[in-house]
């Protein structure tokens, strides 16, 4: 018996008609559609006149069903796997299936399409010939600015996704990490009614987001320029060895000695305890 093959389908992000020819044509030919979701995919396989049992997965149950699907792979059904919005797997459920699949000797054959963090990248203004996919960065306050201390020197653009009750805070920690000067781009809703896609410094942008209700609602990627010249590096460097060193050290202790390890200016590193940066007297 030949094995069937499990469809990565990407589906829109916003707009309904992104959906492909090709898409349509691989969910009505599958026995069934896994689907984060069951009951937000529905409006969209109705708006494209597609009639398939629907299978949820997601990530509290795709360790559970998963080898159950592959079993029905393997047995020569062909499946489709879609996530809530854009290309699975990026951000969202789908790669232990996948894996599985692939362990079985099943084929995974991609259906491409829409994706939140390539069509804004597409569209920032910013270099996109090398860059680095953070997704959703952590909850915490304290977790979040740290993993963007890490990446303070990080040379490739940046993309990150963001929801809209934390997406002052992150544009503010990303200051302080990166610098209000750092380079940047706020997609918010792409290819839906209310699509806005700023562009400007951090600081600008932290500030049209903190004064503009607007700004502040929808689905957002942030994209953020990767550190410049060498100057910048030793600056990033700086910044985020302060922002480790100010834990366990007073400010101005810290800020001497991230300077003298990374070769940044000193006064550039001190960090108020507010929101940012200032200069030392």
């Amino acid at each position: 018996m030949t094995a069937g093959t499990l469809h990565v389908v990407a589906t829109p992000i916003g707009n309904l008609d992104d959906l492909s020819p090709r898409a349509v044509a691989t969910l009505r030919a599958a026995a069934a559609i896994c689907c984060e979701d069951t009951r937000h995919s529905r409006p969209l396989l109705a708006r494209h006149g597609i009639d398939k049992p629907l299978v949820a997965l997601h990530e509290h149950n795709e360790d559970a069903i998963a080898a159950r699907l592959v079993e029905r792979l393997l047995a020569g059904e062909d499946l489709a796997l879609v996530s809530d919005a854009g290309t699975p797997l990026v951000s969202d459920p789908g790669y232990r299936l996948v894996r599985a699949a692939r362990e079985a000797g099943v084929r995974v054959s991609p259906v491409p399409g829409a994706c939140a963090a390539i069509a804004a990248l597409s569209v920032a203004g910013l270099p996109s010939d090398r860059f680095c996919f953070e997704g959703f960065l952590p909850a915490k306050p304290a977790a979040r600015r740290a993993r963007l201390a890490e990446l303070a020197t990080e040379p490739r653009t940046l993309v990150f996704y963001e929801s809209a009750h934390r997406i002052e805070e992150m544009l503010a920690d990303a200051r302080m990490a990166f610098g209000d000067a750092r380079r940047a781009a706020l997609a918010r809703e792409l290819t839906k009614l209310f699509e806005t896609v700023l562009d400007g410094d951090l600081a600008m942008l932290h500030e049209r987001a903190c004064n503009d209700a607007d700004q502040r609602r929808g689905e957002f990627v942030v994209i953020v320029a990767g550190v410049g010249d060498a100057a910048a590096a030793r600056l990033a460097e700086g910044r985020r060895l302060y922002a480790r060193l100010v834990e366990h050290l007073p400010p101005s202790q810290a800020a001497k000695l991230a300077a003298e390890l990374s070769g940044a200016p000193r006064k550039a590193l001190y960090v108020s305890e507010d929101r940012g940066l200032k200069t030392e007297d």
